[in-house]
Formats: structure tokens, sequence, C-alpha cells
């Protein structure tokens, strides 16, 4: 078995890759390196440069590397930005995806993984979300991200190609400090960001039909998420192995929420940092809980996330200071 990981050098992505290599598949990345970094990835990794929206490129690599299993992770993925740049993220998201689905099948590449988002459900009106939850979109990201899976769906059908969409909660930790996200657009960096700039973190409404006021979220530990492309993995490999395609979605989450100021105050407690969060006007579109209903991977799959809050934020807190050396200096 040979995987190639789209966007595998990217936060998320080279997780993924070092999961699936440590567990004895062979892996090659391809990445354009726009926001993925090289050295995240061992030198055991095969790294091609390149976009995944290349047909020339991709069917290059697929065919060298004689690809068995497409893990495509490569995508925009900031909501603001896709609300600002709508056409860029379908012709990323949506035409890039089109144009990687037609070399995998001209390639017979039998399994395809795609990550999808918890952003396809939109605000829904339940406290608990299962896949059967009506997706309702509110931004572009969401929205290519939909799209995105039923074009999967729709092309493993067509071409007997094992599919899985995986939707992701709210992403957050380490697995090796080298490894932490770089980027300050999730809640954790943001406010680590805040912290160590000497500025209190901010909490978006405190008046919401919840425990404490604050919006409630799942969080889940990149190396949870990691582990959980290999359960998905196998099972994608069983079904081509059948020959009976197969058509997997699941919700990738722990099935617990966590406040927002719970959130806050635990990252107060690992770093040490004296502050009193703020409290700011609500956001457009927040809804008050997100909170995955993770049964499907445990009852399909066995597969259950194991690491809790605290590792994801001192994990990703030491992974921070890796990258920003003054940051234990504040405290």
């Amino acid at each position: 078995m040979t995987w190639l990981i789209t966007g595998g050098a990217g936060y998320i992505g080279a997780h993924v890759a070092k999961a699936m290599k440590e567990a004895g598949e062979r892996v090659v990345v391809l990445d354009d390196i726009s926001t993925g970094i090289d050295v995240r990835l061992p030198a055991d990794i095969t790294l091609v440069r390149g976009s995944a929206s290349d047909r020339a490129v991709v069917d290059r690599v697929l065919a060298e590397h004689a690809v068995t299993g497409v893990v495509h992770l490569a995508a925009k993925k900031q909501v603001g930005e896709s609300v600002e740049k709508p056409l860029m993220y379908y012709r990323e998201n949506v035409t890039g995806l089109s144009v990687l689905l037609e070399a995998v099948v001209a390639a017979g590449v039998g399994r395809f993984l795609f990550s999808s988002s918890a952003a396809v459900y939109g605000v829904p009106d339940t406290d608990l979300i299962t896949e059967e939850t009506p997706c309702a979109p509110i931004n572009p990201y969401g929205e290519t991200k939909l799209a995105g899976e039923w074009l999967v769906r729709a092309t493993g059908r067509a071409h007997g190609i094992s599919t899985a969409c995986l939707r992701y909660f709210n992403v957050a930790g380490a697995g090796e400090p080298e490894l932490a996200d770089t980027g300050v657009f999730n809640v954790v960096p943001m406010f680590f960001d805040r912290l160590t700039r000497g500025e209190a973190p901010r909490i978006f409404g405190d008046d919401y039909p919840t425990p404490d006021g604050t919006c409630v979220r799942d969080y889940i530990h990149v190396a949870d998420l990691a582990d959980a492309h290999l359960a998905v993995a196998g099972r994608l490999d069983r079904d081509a192995a059948a020959g009976t395609g197969g058509d997997l979605t699941v919700n990738i989450g722990r099935g617990e929420g966590v406040s927002v100021r719970r959130l806050a105050e635990l990252v107060l407690e690992v770093t040490g940092l004296p502050a009193t969060p703020v409290i700011e006007a609500r956001r457009p579109g927040d809804a008050a809980m997100a909170v995955a209903s993770a049964a499907r991977m445990t009852e399909e799959l066995g597969w259950t996330a194991r690491r809790g809050m605290r590792e994801m934020v001192e994990s990703a807190w030491e992974g921070w200071c890796l990258l920003h050396p003054g940051a234990r200096a504040a405290t």
C-alpha cells in the first residue's frame, strides 16, 4: 500500500503522515508549501512540491509511486477569507478536488479519504451533532466542504472507489512540539498569541443559553485525529479488497463539550500567564453549542479519542514556546 497525502506538510497533514508511516504504510506527500512546512516531515517520507490541482503533477506522482490510496487534506480553510474570496475557495476546494479525482480515476486508485469539516452543519439547532444532522453551511468554506463530500461520494459510486469523508470538529494540540500549529487562526493559539503579547484573551459573547453563557465546542487532539485517519484507512483497505466500494461519513470529535470560558481558564492554568479574559460582542454565525456525536466511529471502527483537554493545551503550549522562545519568559 502506498498513500498519497495532499497537504501533508501542514499542521494536520504532518501528524497524519507521521502516524501512517509509523504504522508501516508507504507514504508520499504532495504539498505546494504555501502554508505547509517541509521540515515537519521526516527524511524517509518523500515530499513532492506541487499542487493537488495540477493534473500533470498528480498524474506523475500517482504513477511513479504506484499510489493505491489518497488522503486529501490540501484546501483553503479560513472562514473569514472564504467570505471575502468565495471564488478562490470554490476554485481551490471544489474545482481542484475535481481535477484530483479525475487523476485518481484515471490511475485506478481504489481508496480516497476526504478531509471535511463540522462547518458543513452550519449552526444546527441541536445539542449533539450526528452524521444525520442536516447540513446547512453558513459560509463559502463550509459550502465547499459539503460540495466536496458530494463530489467524492458520487465519484466513488460511479467508479467503484472506496471513499470516506471525515468531518473534523475543533483540532488542537501537538503530537510533538515540532509539529505544532504555526497559525493564529484557531482558538488555542489565538489565546497564546494574545497572552504572550501581554493582552487578555478574548471571549466573544457570554450570554448564550449554555451553563456559563459562552459557546461550547468539541475539541479533538490532532494526534487522535491522525489515529482516526489510520482507522478509516484500514476500513477503506478492507472495502477495496472486498471489491464492495464503500462510502463512510463520520464525525471526528470527543463527544464532549467544553465552554470557551473553561478553555480560557485552562490556558491560563497551563501557561501561568496572568490575565482576565475580556468579553466582547458575539460574532455573527457562532452557534451556542457544537458538540459531535462520536458514536459512529466507535461502533463501526472501534476508535475513540484518548487525549483530553489538558493534554491538548499543554502540548500546544510546548509547541508555541518552541516557535516563540520568549513566551515562557512572560511568566
